[in-house]
């Protein structure tokens, strides 16, 4: 029996347990385990154990294949394509951004492209992986339908996050992890199934009117950021991660919570760079005079610091590190199922 809070350690071992029982290989089991428990810390939980049930739901309905034969065909020394035979993401984008990282270490850039792949969780969560390795990276996913193009009535594009990283010369990494939506779904998801409400000015109804309760806004359609750009930006992203590497595009992609007609065909889109490719050794002291000058700049009342993207979820990750993972009332009861 599973209560209501877990120590990392064990929770790994009964996740790992889980995605084994459902087919995966203990190293896949291994990278999966991570990634949720990556997300649950960063407070992700919208990316994390609340998708459990779903990534298992979607093997038993043999569309995510626990046994992928993975390809990777080698297009140049910096460029690879992925075909992850539908397996679970998490397993798809481990490959590729390790291949892609492989790449930039001997050419200077490392581009992969993933087709046949899955929700594989947050972007962030790779990025970072890069940036470990002192280099610079972008990371592009397509999604579900859920954004309206601008000037539509019927969503069609998916929240479609863009993620960049770089080394900051500090142990704490710039990561800029962000969806085109104001909110991203699985906020959406985790309150609906908690009883919650969502912010105004995120969601409209499937009727088109402004709504906070979360399973009207599943039915109809989130707000992009910025209007018409916000918009432009999840074109550029269906594009980038669908029509570019192979995956599904333009309304395509499969909900994974509840259409198990065919696998979701995600495409993953990850480029990775040098940081010295230009400016060679003088990276390190161009961006540390890059973030001290915008933290030096005039605050705003009530602002103590000025924080650039990652330094927020570092903090978390840190603070939450040192503490048991806690579980809703939810997810103990799909831990407890799935675990039986």
């Amino acid at each position: 029996m599973v209560r209501a809070k877990l120590k990392k350690n064990i929770l790994k071992k009964e996740l790992i347990n889980i995605f084994k029982k459902f087919g995966l290989n203990n190293n896949h089991a291994l990278i999966s385990a991570n990634a949720l428990i990556n997300a649950e810390l960063v407070g992700a939980y919208g990316h994390g154990l609340s998708r459990l049930k779903m990534y298992c739901d979607r093997i038993k309905k043999k569309v995510i294949n626990p046994k992928p034969k993975i390809k990777i065909k080698k297009i140049s020394q910096s460029i690879s394509h992925v075909d992850a035979n539908n397996s679970i993401g998490f397993v798809a984008a481990d490959i590729a951004v390790k291949t892609a990282i492989s790449n930039a270490k001997k050419t200077g850039l490392g581009l992969v492209a993933v087709k046949n792949s899955g929700h594989y969780g947050l972007s962030g969560y790779y990025a970072e992986q890069a940036v470990k390795k002192n280099l610079i990276v972008m990371v592009f996913t397509s999604a579900p339908p859920a954004v309206a193009p601008h000037g539509a009535l019927k969503s069609l594009f998916g929240t479609n996050p863009i993620c960049f990283g770089t080394p900051t010369g500090s142990k704490i990494p710039f990561i800029l992890d962000t969806s085109i939506s104001m909110i991203n779904r699985g906020k959406i998801r985790v309150a609906a199934r908690e009883g919650g409400k969502i912010p105004e000015g995120v969601a409209l109804d499937k009727y088109g009117k402004p709504t906070t309760d979360p399973k009207k806004a599943l039915e109809g359609v989130q707000l992009p950021i910025a209007g018409f750009r916000g918009s432009g930006l999840a074109w550029m992203v269906d594009i980038l991660s669908g029509v570019f590497t192979g995956g599904n595009h333009a309304g395509r992609v499969k909900d994974p919570f509840t259409d198990f007609s065919a696998p979701q065909n995600i495409g993953h889109l990850f480029f990775v760079m040098k940081p010295s490719l230009f400016v060679g050794n003088n990276f390190n002291n161009r961006i540390k005079n890059n973030i001290r000058t915008v933290k030096k700049l005039p605050k705003i009342k009530g602002v103590k610091e000025i924080l650039y993207p990652g330094q927020n979820k570092f903090n978390r990750y840190k603070n939450n590190l040192k503490k048991d993972i806690k579980l809703s009332k939810n997810i103990i009861n799909d831990l407890n199922n799935l675990l039986k």
